[in-house]
This record gives structure tokens, C-alpha cells and sequence, in this order.
């Protein structure tokens, strides 16, 4: 099973960019910067990931984005999980970016869109890895913070496909951005939004129908409302489930509890994500692993996952038949061996 869902070509949606900082580079780039961190060892670093909930990871997460200071610093945080990432047969991946987590400390907007984005096009031709680039609000700053930042990223709407909202959800709810997301539609972004994580279904409903999102980030809570799952199932929304993060985050106590599956055989289009790889335990393979061990899914399970994420991807129709094509022949081979 293992070596088939290394085999499994995967597209990642959900996936922040600085919550893909290891530990080791973490080290290196204050070393780079000179900035002081309040851990003595990359030993250290990684026993403070034990978390109890959401605003537990954010603190630690906030204080480790400070080595990140000149676009090279953001070229090499991402060109690192970008090669992670080829070598876990990803081949296309959407990553969210906090640029309101650097302009707060003087990083200009231009240093952190420019040092992603050259990565992003040195993977496409380096690795055969394709991208979009996602902007994220921060929901616990102001809805005036979130309409300053999108008039800061309209002269680089090139490189930036869509808008989304993260970080505290519980207390934030989607309405406080309606006007902001409004905007960026009529600028010509796409949306999406974190809702039903730590927040109620309530949430993800305001989403929808405020935030006008093309997919859902996280979405679990959506299990506890039938009539947001009818609706979820019937226009077939993506969910971008983040199995390990769920776990190390305690939305769900242990991966056995996780209610992926329950989503998956009620025809909803989930798929799998590594949300903050460094800091909850794995990239895609090792989510697709953990989460097939706890959950006891099929192979027809794990095809199914793959073609959700291609199929809810912000890929042409021509580009998404040609991933789903391969996963077909990998199906194929599966029968007849």
C-alpha cells in the first residue's frame, strides 16, 4: 500500500508556504539575518511542536516566519518543499501565502510575491511541477488590514490566482471579510477560505454564500449539518482536508477518529493536504499514509482522493484530463496485476 501511494500522482491544495519552514532552515536563516530565536537547537524547535489547538501552533508559527527577511530567504523556503514535494509525485500544487505576517515587520510585499514566484516558475521548468499562487488574509487583523493587502497585491495579480482567509478562526467568521473578498472577485481573483475547522458549520456556510468560494479549507465540521452536507455533495465543493494537521491540532484525538472516510462515501469531493508539513509531522505522502493506516482506505479510496484534487484544482479542463488520465492507468494496472 505504501508503494502504491508513492506511485499516485497527487495535486496539493492546501498547503502554507510558511508552514513548510523546517527546523534546520528555520537555524539557517536567522543564522543568514541575524535574528535571535528563542530556541537553542533545532532539537528544541521540534519539541515545541506539540500542540493543544489552533492558537497554540500560530504562536510558534508567527515567531519562526521572522527569519524570513529578503526574497532568497522566500526563494529558498520555497524551492525546498517545492523539490519535497516532486519527489512525492505532486504534481501540482496551490500554495497559500501570509504576506500580511511580513509586511507587519517592514518585509515589502515585493520581496516576499517575487522570491515565491521564481521558485514556483524554476520548479515548473526544473521539475515538472505546475503551481498557482494563493494570497491569504489574516482573519484575527481587521477587515481594513485584509483591503489594504489586496490593494497591495493588484499590481501582481499575474502571480496570484486567488484569495483566501486563515489563521484564527474561532470569533473571525467570514462575514467580517465579505467586502474585501467582494472586491477581490471583481478584480478577477478567485476564492477560497478556511471554515469548519475549529469554527462551526455556520461558518462554512457564510463562505459560500458571502465569501462566494470556489472550495472549502478544512471543512470537517460540515458532518454536523445535513443540510450543508446535501448542499456540499450535490454542487460537489471541494473540501481540503488536513488529516495530520486535524490530529496534531486535536480537532480529532487520533487518526482513527478522523471523519474523512464518512466524507469521502458520502460523495463529497474531499481531498488530501499537508497544511503545515513541518510543523504537524509530514508532506503528502506521509498524510496519505497515515490517513489510509488509520481509516483502513481502499485503493479505490486513494484513486478517488487523487482525482478530487485534480478535478477541484484551479487547472484548465485539458491540463486536469491529463493528470486524471494517468491516475486511470495506474487504475488499470492495479487490475490486472
Amino acid at each position: 500500500m505504501k508503494e502504491f501511494i508513492q506511485k499516485l500522482p497527487k495535486a496539493e491544495l492546501h498547503l502554507h508556504i510558511e508552514g513548510s519552514l523546517e527546523p534546520e532552515m528555520m537555524f539557517a536563516l536567522a543564522q543568514r539575518n541575524q535574528v535571535s530565536l528563542p530556541y537553542q537547537s533545532v532539537e528544541e524547535v521540534r519539541q515545541a511542536y506539540q500542540f493543544h489547538n489552533l492558537q497554540s501552533f500560530l504562536d510558534i508559527y508567527y515567531a519562526g516566519a521572522a527569519v524570513l527577511q529578503t526574497e532568497q530567504d522566500f526563494y529558498d523556503l520555497t524551492w525546498a518543499y517545492l523539490e519535497k514535494s516532486a519527489a512525492q509525485h505532486v504534481r501540482h500544487t496551490e500554495i497559500f501565502f501570509d504576506p500580511q505576517t511580513h509586511t507587519d515587520r517592514g518585509i515589502a510585499f515585493e520581496t516576499v510575491v517575487n522570491g515565491i514566484t521564481q521558485a514556483l516558475e524554476d520548479a515548473k521548468s526544473q521539475l515538472n511541477l505546475t503551481s498557482y499562487l494563493i494570497l491569504c488574509f489574516l482573519r484575527h487583523l481587521s477587515a481594513e488590514a485584509a483591503m489594504q493587502t489586496l490593494e497591495q497585491a493588484l499590481p501582481h495579480r499575474d502571480k496570484i490566482i486567488a484569495v483566501g482567509l486563515d489563521s484564527s478562526e474561532v470569533g473571525h467568521p467570514p462575514n467580517k471579510f465579505k467586502a474585501v473578498f467582494d472586491r477581490a472577485g471583481a478584480e478577477g481573483f478567485l476564492t477560497v477560505a478556511h471554515a469548519g475547522e475549529e469554527g462551526p458549520p455556520e461558518y462554512i456556510w457564510e463562505a459560500l454564500d458571502l465569501l462566494k468560494v470556489s472550495r472549502v479549507d478544512h471543512g470537517v465540521r460540515a458532518i454536523e449539518d445535513e443540510q450543508l452536507m446535501a448542499r456540499l455533495a450535490e454542487e460537489q465543493i471541494p473540501l481540503t482536508v488536513c488529516p495530520l494537521s486535524n490530529v496534531r491540532l486535536c480537532v480529532f484525538q487520533e487518526m482513527k477518529d478522523h471523519n474523512l472516510k464518512k466524507l469521502l462515501d458520502r460523495g463529497l469531493c474531499v481531498t488530501i493536504n499537508s497544511d503545515d508539513p513541518s510543523y504537524f509531522g509530514g508532506y503528502m505522502e506521509e498524510n496519505f499514509i497515515e490517513t489510509q493506516a488509520g481509516l483502513d482506505l481502499s485503493h479505490t479510496d486513494l484513486l478517488q482522493l487523487c482525482r478530487n484534487a485534480f478535478n477541484a484544482s484551479f487547472l484548465s479542463e485539458p491540463e486536469i484530463q491529463k493528470h486524471l488520465r494517468e491516475i486511470d492507468t495506474l487504475e488499470s494496472e492495479l487490475e490486472t496485476s
